[in-house]
């Protein structure tokens, strides 16, 4: 069974803890085995990349590492800070809203 989450892949969030806290950009990427998402431009990290063909540049490339789940909040159009995320019912349609000013997320 697959996890359900309240961020979804193209959200724009921002770090509230950590390293890159009050950093901000879209989720690249869910990981649901782990709990993790990837956020473009956000928690860089140096990685030892080995070659892989004859034209491959190998050597030390910077990469977006994953954040837990838990670290990041998902960010209001309207409000424009990061807010908790509400459920309302629109005919046969869940939509996701914002808790603090009722704006679809």
């Amino acid at each position: 069974m697959q996890k359900k989450f309240k961020i979804k892949k193209n959200d724009n969030v921002e770090v509230l803890a950590g390293k890159d806290k009050g950093k901000r950009g879209s989720v690249v990427r869910i990981i649901p085995k782990k709990d993790k998402v990837i956020v473009s431009g956000v928690n860089i990290v140096k990685k030892a990349m080995k070659r892989r063909s004859q034209q491959d540049q190998g050597g030390i490339v910077e990469v977006e590492a994953p954040l837990h789940i838990s670290n990041v909040g998902v960010v209001c159009k309207k409000c424009g800070r990061p807010v908790k995320i509400g459920y309302k019912i629109d005919g046969d349609k869940k939509l996701r809203v914002c808790r603090k000013c009722g704006e679809t997320l």
